[in-house]
């Protein structure tokens, strides 16, 4: 005989009494000085751990505390308005959870809340690391706007380990508001077809795996926090010898960051001959910004539809690179690092595949075949490399700011060989102080030597060969030190 449980479902005699009121929080973390919500302890003061269950919000807003004496009911205050929705969820789910918090004037201050009935269910949602996972992403989201959004519609949620339909659904009700407008409308239109059985089993398969690939990325604002000058200059020292110009354009990007707080209209694109340390250069404003990087090397791509994706009317159709780039990175704000502009060529009679960053660099949003939504780039900061600026179309070359990366001269070289590549390579071949040394003129010799070739990468594979040859030496004649003359570096380098 079924039964049927109608005590969810709200009484018109007594409709359901809203106690609390919303507070607007961007806090990342919760405190008793800033905490997730509030209880009345009017009645009496709660322990710092206390147990119990949220009501279900159609009959009242309020925590039932299981104490010793039994159940006793505290109103709800205030609440952060991120977390509206992840408490009625708990409520409607009757779930088991134990609060942290501390008396205070105004009342039983929760920072913490954790899931305690565990093994109650089937669902992932059940366990306590999906809430707190819910409450992480929560925290590191911004607090909502004011105007009030119809809880009843399904909204979007962001992780790779949400994977099942459950899982995703669950986030979704608790944690829509992470995402911006276009793709929470996107997640609602998907889960309806990864739902649906009206539809194909593959067209089910994708719905659910876009779903779970845009889930995995954490979409950001594009505010950017002010980044130190003095700390910036630092990781350049330490990264690159010389260049000053390059070094002050650079800070230059820092500084108007500071000021605005948003990334440059424009990125970067790095001009030089092979070995200067346009690679190096990227990876080293990806590390000032504190913002995850990927490559993109333009020299591999043949197929405009490597970077767009595939559509869906395939069965083997995937995402395309960027797209896998963002996911990867998990965050919507990233350092995207191009890789020789100036050999993207058409490969199959789609076009220029470089023609497909145009949208990617106008920061106006990026839009994959396969995710079939407009994904926000507004924290994409591109920094491209070439050899050749004459290769690159003119639309691309409006999408940057141009700094040309000069060859090191010949004094520079000998510093560079005897400050940084001979010791890193024989702090690597585990040599001593003194055992390897290089007189001024076998160093004048080597850059003689490599005086017809551009950068530094002959220069890096000629202190790994003097090193070696000193290895060897100290190996199998066993010489306590050797010392590389002109006449010795000539002999060594043109064997």
């Amino acid at each position: 005989m079924p039964v049927f449980d109608f005590s969810d479902a709200p009484d018109a005699k007594n409709p359901s009494e809203c106690t609390y009121t919303t507070f607007q929080s961007s806090e990342p973390e919760a405190s008793p000085e800033k905490p997730i919500l509030v209880l009345d302890n009017k009645k009496r003061k709660w322990q710092h751990h206390s147990c119990g269950m949220f009501t279900n919000p159609v009959k009242r807003t309020t925590f039932e505390f299981q104490e010793k004496d039994g159940t006793v009911s505290a109103d709800i205050l205030k609440i952060d308005a991120r977390f509206v929705s992840l408490l009625k969820w708990l409520g409607e789910n009757h779930i088991s959870v134990r609060l942290s918090g501390e008396n205070r004037p105004e009342g039983y201050a929760v920072y913490k809340i954790r899931e305690t009935a565990f093994g109650g269910g089937t669902k992932l949602s059940a366990e306590d690391g999906f809430l707190q996972f819910m409450i992480e992403r929560l925290f590191a989201s911004n607090a909502p706007g004011e105007n009030v959004v119809d809880e009843s519609l399904e909204e979007a949620g962001d992780d790779m380990k949400l994977t099942s339909i459950q899982s995703i659904t669950d986030f979704m009700n608790c944690a829509g508001r992470t995402l911006p407008d276009n793709i929470r409308l996107w997640a609602r239109r998907n889960l309806a077809v990864a739902r649906s059985h009206e539809v194909s089993p593959e067209e089910r398969r994708h719905a659910q795996r876009a779903l779970s690939i845009m889930m995995n990325v954490q979409w950001k604002s594009n505010y950017f926090e002010s980044i130190d000058p003095n700390e910036a200059r630092r990781i350049l020292d330490e990264e690159l010898y010389g260049m000053e110009r390059v070094k002050q354009r650079i800070i230059e990007t820092i500084i108007q960051i500071n000021r605005t707080h948003t990334l440059p209209a424009y990125g970067l694109l790095l001009v030089g001959p092979a070995g200067t340390g346009k690679s190096q250069i990227a990876y080293a404003v990806a590390r000032i910004l504190k913002l995850p990087w990927t490559t993109l090397d333009m020299s591999s791509i043949n197929d405009p539809e490597q970077l767009t994706g595939s559509s869906r009317i395939y069965a083997n159709a995937k995402p395309g690179i960027i797209m896998d780039a963002f996911s990867m990175a998990g965050e919507s704000n990233l350092v995207f690092i191009i890789n020789e502009l100036d050999k993207a060529a058409s490969g199959k009679g789609n076009g220029n595949p470089a023609d497909v960053l145009l949208t990617l660099l106008d920061n106006l949003g990026f839009t994959d075949n396969y995710m079939e939504c407009m994904i926000p780039t507004v924290g994409v900061y591109p920094i491209a490399t070439a050899n050749d600026k004459s290769q690159i179309s003119a639309p691309l070359m409006s999408r940057f700011a141009v700094i040309d990366i000069p060859d090191y001269t010949a004094e520079e070289k000998k510093i560079i060989f005897s400050r940084f590549a001979l010791p890193k390579v024989l702090k690597r071949m585990g040599l001593k102080d003194g055992e390897c040394n290089v007189a001024s003129d076998g160093l004048d010799a080597v850059v003689e030597f490599f005086a017809g070739t551009s950068g530094i990468r002959d220069l890096e594979q000629a202190a790994e060969h003097i090193a070696a040859n000193a290895l060897y030496q100290i190996e199998v004649n066993h010489v306590a030190e050797v010392t590389f003359d002109r006449e010795m570096v000539m002999k060594l380098l043109e064997a």
